[in-house]
């Protein structure tokens, strides 16, 4: 991956200034999760959203996991659509909730693979990392776990918010705590076919992304010190 598809991936976030008006949105939202309990239905309470919502052209992620277990990232093309792209981030739900308080939340997914017989998201095997910082490495599902096909039946309503869903059984809640997720329209750019990224488009209007993930094929630190 080349620097001018680097650039055009940070086109978003590189020699911008944020105001401190512009802390708001589903960010902030997750700074509840201490207030909230199992009985909050945030998927209820949103309700069904209006049709207009869905007819951009935004790509809809997930972010979600037990407050004691590793939060997993799903993509869709649209609440309704099965995710083209599901991973568990080698993360525990309560570094990803410490990072999040930082207003800025940059994640990297690196694929190692030279060859080109796969598109970028179809590849498997990903280095993660977060705010400039590796976090390990993770395996793209194939299929869906059943607490993964949970979360996305129960948001398929769901187009933005943040949370706290009803799980499975009450053992797994026993034993792994709440189940917490974020939900949000992101902004996909391509920067190459090695480099995409997806900036999060906040309710509130505020400009400028919070939330950025970058999906990048080689190079990662090369791609790392320019980004963090």
């Amino acid at each position: 991956m080349n620097n001018r598809a680097i650039l055009s991936l940070l086109r978003h976030t590189a020699g911008e200034k944020r105001a401190k008006s512009s802390r708001g949105g589903l960010l902030k939202m997750l700074k509840l999760f201490p207030m909230l309990t199992s009985g909050c239905k945030m998927a209820a309470l949103l309700g069904r959203p209006r049709k207009a919502l869905l007819k951009d052209s935004a790509t809809t992620g997930t972010i979600f996991g037990y407050r004691k277990g590793r939060v997993s990232l799903a993509i869709q093309e649209d609440p309704h659509c099965v995710p083209m792209f599901v991973i568990e981030l080698p993360m525990h739900s309560s570094l990803f909730h410490k990072e999040m308080a930082s207003d800025i939340v940059r994640i990297a997914l690196e694929s190692e693979t030279r060859t080109h017989k796969k598109k970028l998201l179809e590849e498997f095997v990903w280095a993660v990392f977060c705010n400039g910082r590796k976090a390990g490495y993770a395996i793209r599902r194939k299929q869906m776990s059943d607490d993964e096909l949970h979360v996305m039946q129960l948001l398929r309503g769901v187009s933005m918010g943040a949370g706290v869903l009803p799980c499975p059984n009450n053992e797994r809640e026993s034993a792994d705590g709440e189940l917490t997720y974020i939900r949000a329209r992101f902004e996909r750019v391509v920067g190459s076919k090695d480099s995409e990224a997806l900036y999060m488009i906040n309710p509130d209007g505020t400009a400028g992304p919070e939330l950025s993930i970058f999906f990048v094929k080689g190079l990662v630190r090369e791609f790392v010190s320019v980004t963090f």
